[in-house]
C-alpha cells in the first residue's frame, strides 16, 4: 500500500490585508513528532496572534487540527483539508498568523489558512512510498550494460553504484515485482551475477 508524505520541511508566507501568515509543514510518523514540531514553531512566534496547525499520521490512523483562537472551524480545518485532499500522510503543518488590524472575516480566514497551507506544502517535495526491496547487485564489467538497462525496464530506482574488481548496483525495486527482476538479469547475465535482498519495507520512489 503506497502513500504521499513530504521529503523534507519547507515554509512559505504571504501578507492578506496587512496580516501576515506564514506556513510551515514537516515530516512527522508519530504524535511526538507532530506535538514537537507544532511547539518549535509556537516557540519561534511566541508573539503570534495565533499558530493554527494540523497533522494526519498513518500510526494509529491519527489526525488533528486546532484553530488555536481563531473562529470555529476557519483555521484548523482548512490547513487539515489542504493536507487530505492531497493526499498526504505523516506530515505536519502550521500557519502562523500576525494580525494587521483588519479583519476577514469567515471566508477570508478559510481562505487565508488554506492558502498558507498550500503554499508550504508546493514549497515542499511530495515523494511517494512504496513497499520495496533494496537490492545489492554485483556483476563483471561486460555486463553492467544489461544490467543498467533492465533496471531502468522495471522502474527501479538506482541509489548507488561501486566500481571495484566488478561493479556493484544498489537499487530499490517495488517488491511485488522483485522475484521478476532477479529473474530476468540471472537470465540475461547468464546466471553470472550476483544479487541480495538488503533491506524490505517502505521507500521512496
Amino acid at each position: 500500500m503506497s502513500y504521499k508524505t513530504i521529503r523534507a520541511r519547507a515554509e512559505a508566507s504571504f501578507i492578506e490585508k496587512k496580516s501576515e501568515f506564514i506556513g510551515y509543514i514537516s515530516p512527522a510518523t508519530t504524535e511526538e513528532e507532530a506535538v514537537g514540531f507544532i511547539n518549535e514553531i509556537r516557540a519561534m512566534h511566541r508573539k503570534a496572534t495565533h499558530n493554527c496547525y494540523a497533522y494526519i499520521l498513518r500510526h494509529n490512523n491519527t489526525a488533528r487540527h486546532s484553530d488555536d483562537g481563531e473562529p470555529g472551524g476557519t483555521a484548523g480545518m482548512p490547513i487539515f483539508d489542504v493536507l487530505s485532499k492531497n493526499g498526504i500522510t505523516d506530515a505536519v503543518c502550521v500557519v502562523t498568523r500576525y494580525f494587521g488590524g483588519i479583519l476577514l472575516g469567515t471566508g477570508g480566514l478559510v481562505h487565508a489558512y488554506s492558502k498558507g497551507a498550500s503554499l508550504a506544502l508546493s514549497a515542499a517535495e511530495t515523494v511517494t512510498m512504496e513497499i520495496a526491496d533494496s537490492l545489492k547487485i554485483s556483476c563483471e564489467y561486460n555486463m553492467y550494460g544489461i544490467v543498467s538497462s533492465t533496471l531502468s525496464q522495471y522502474g527501479a530506482v538506482i541509489r548507488d553504484t561501486e566500481y571495484t574488481d566488478s561493479v556493484c548496483v544498489y537499487a530499490d525495486i517495488k517488491s511485488d515485482i522483485t522475484d521478476s527482476l532477479i529473474a530476468k538479469l540471472i537470465d540475461s547475465c547468464n546466471g553470472k551475477i550476483s544479487t541480495e535482498i538488503l533491506a524490505h519495507g517502505y521507500m521512496e520512489f
